[in-house]
């Protein structure tokens, strides 16, 4: 691999950090990781590209592109891809669980909470407002998302049209992706004008956009991030063990019917489909764990969103609170506290697991192609696919908070969820209302909106009730 640095850019470039500065710098990121990816990549942005200098710009958005192909939370594989480059493995490793860890911890204590005063009135009044604060979250995506994807009629076209396939006609999400990346692949070569998403941001001068890893280039300090064949099949055989070794081990200990190795197996193919992070996904996973596994309640997934909101890391770690509580519910032998701790350490690391594997196998190869134009399409139609899917989880959020009951019907080969107009729920009406107008028009912080709709929830349906 031929990487072409200039000496400004070389003399430029700071210091390199040391493995203890870059942790105590990962870890201040995992705590800090409120907002959902956005915010997460634009706290990485501040604390990598503006005030350390980690790596310039344009290589921080050349490894973003990569992360938002990936399966998975592109913020967490942000992390990991960018430690790897400071610091190789062990960097990655460091910097990717230190992302997660923080959150995970909340989020498992907040499970615990959960089930033990979920039943009282006023903790579902006060979810009551939470769960129309996650409406207004999840459009807000929607919004956020759209406007800096869809550059081009081309990608607004893709967006409805996997909107549609998704919400009317169950398209698979992993073929809407395939789809999309052949369709910009393509485009690219014919009308690749089309085809390119709005920057994240301005390309300076060679000095202003210099890094600690494009010095590093320079100076020849990078060897690890040169492909080879040698190097993919080693990650392959140590990392794909590490993510389904515990599968198969729990596979053979408790049987293919157990809570464990029902557990193992749909959230490690989950780590394979989820592609455009939780909000993408989500939909899928709520039909299948409400409908076909009855892990949990629709009611239940959506506050299990909505606690996975007000915790540092990734969205995704609402599939942990899903894990709690298909384990404490079928605990077997075990208490049911300590097998819902289990249920959620192991939808954690199927989960995040299969994301330094990611990184490990791609990411040089990635480096070596850098401002390849077909692959810069591919990803824009990719993020307008994930737009549309977004749009299908506003419209199921929507339809379960504000009505009470919602069912398919079946027209013309489509069988859309659509709501029982006699169910509506006006406290959730009310409060979904009051909690967009907050984030859209006066763009109160998602926290706050968070905090004052659980407020609201509490004051309306439990003092008022």
């Amino acid at each position: 691999m031929t990487i072409t640095v200039t000496t400004d850019e070389a003399v430029a470039a700071p210091a390199v950090p040391t493995f203890a500065e870059a942790t105590r710098v990962w870890a201040k990121i995992g705590l800090l990781s409120f907002g959902g990816p956005a915010g997460q990549i634009a706290l990485m942005h501040k604390e990598l590209v503006e005030d350390r200098r980690w790596t310039g710009e344009q290589r921080f958005l050349h490894a973003l592109n990569y992360c938002m192909l990936l399966p998975g939370p592109e913020a967490q594989q942000l992390a990991i891809y960018i430690g790897w480059l400071l610091h190789r493995t062990w960097g990655g490793v460091v910097a990717g669980v230190l992302f997660v860890l923080p959150g995970a911890l909340v989020m498992l204590g907040l499970s615990l909470l959960y089930v033990f005063f979920r039943e009282l009135p006023f903790v579902d009044a006060m979810f009551l407002g939470v769960k129309a604060a996650v409406l207004a979250v999840v459009i807000d995506a929607v919004l956020r998302i759209g406007r800096r994807a869809l550059a081009s009629p081309a990608l607004v076209a893709i967006a409805v049209a996997a909107f549609i396939g998704i919400y009317a006609f169950r398209i698979p999400f992993p073929l809407l992706i395939a789809i999309a990346a052949l369709t910009g692949w393509l485009g690219s070569r014919a009308m690749p004008q089309l085809f390119v998403a709005k920057g994240h941001g301005a390309k300076g001068s060679a000095a202003d956009d210099a890094g600690v890893v494009d010095g590093m280039f320079a100076r020849g300090e990078l060897t690890h991030a040169d492909p080879s064949s040698a190097g993919f099949l080693k990650v392959l055989a140590l990392w794909l063990p590490i993510w389904l070794g515990p599968v198969l081990l729990l596979w053979l200990l408790t049987g293919s019917s157990s809570v464990w190795t029902q557990l193992g197996a749909f959230f490690s193919a989950i780590a394979v489909v989820s592609f455009g992070g939780a909000y993408a996904v989500l939909a899928y996973v709520a039909q299948a764990a409400v409908d076909g596994y009855g892990w949990l309640s629709t009611g239940e997934m959506v506050d299990g969103l909505g606690l996975a909101e007000t915790t540092p890391g990734p969205l995704i770690l609402v599939l942990q609170f899903v894990g709690f509580l298909a384990a404490w519910r079928a605990p077997g032998a075990l208490d049911p506290l300590l097998a819902g701790a289990l249920g959620a350490l192991l939808t954690t690391w199927v989960t995040f697991a299969p994301c330094f594997l990611w990184i490990f196998l791609g990411a040089p190869y990635v480096e070596a192609l850098r401002g390849n134009r077909a692959i810069s399409a591919a990803l824009s139609a990719i993020t307008a696919v994930v737009v549309g899917v977004i749009m299908n989880l506003a419209l199921w959020f929507a339809l379960h908070v504000v009505f009470d009951a919602v069912q398919r019907v079946d027209v013309l080969g489509a069988s859309p969820y659509v709501p029982v107009l006699s169910s509506v729920n006006w406290r959730a009406a009310v409060l979904a209302a009051a909690a967009m107008v907050a984030m859209l028009w006066f763009r109160v912080g998602m926290i706050t909106t968070l905090v004052a709709s659980a407020a609201a929830g509490l004051i309306i349906g439990y003092w008022l009730a």
